[in-house]
């Protein structure tokens, strides 16, 4: 099994989510988040004062899926989340050992 960890804008949540359901994908979390990577922030104007947010608004999604479809997650994500300017996200794939449904004590695959 993979686990996919994807940081996208947060426009493009609803997107990403009605794409993944259309290729089956069944459960996911999501989470605000906040970060910077080769964006830095950016300068702000408030009430005359300028301010640097440092800290960009993201979302987080985290999906386990079967390996012989982590492939195919990753291009949709990839492909939906895409709007070719800086700040788009990152996509991150790791391996996972065990998955454990606590109601039902299925493991492997089938409690995903």
């Amino acid at each position: 099994m993979k686990k996919i960890e994807a940081i996208i804008k947060p426009f493009k949540l609803d997107e990403v989510k009605d794409a993944l359901n259309e290729i089956g994908i069944q459960g996911m979390t999501v989470t605000e988040v906040k970060g910077f990577g080769r964006q830095k922030g950016h300068t702000e104007l408030y009430r005359g004062a300028e301010y640097i947010v440092d800290f960009i608004p993201k979302i987080k999604l985290e999906i386990v899926t079967a390996d012989k479809l982590a492939a195919q997650v990753v291009s949709t994500i990839e492909k939906v989340a895409k709007t070719g300017k800086i700040g788009d996200g990152k996509i991150f794939v790791s391996s996972v050992e065990e998955v454990i449904r606590i109601r039902t004590g299925e493991q492997g695959e089938t409690a995903v």
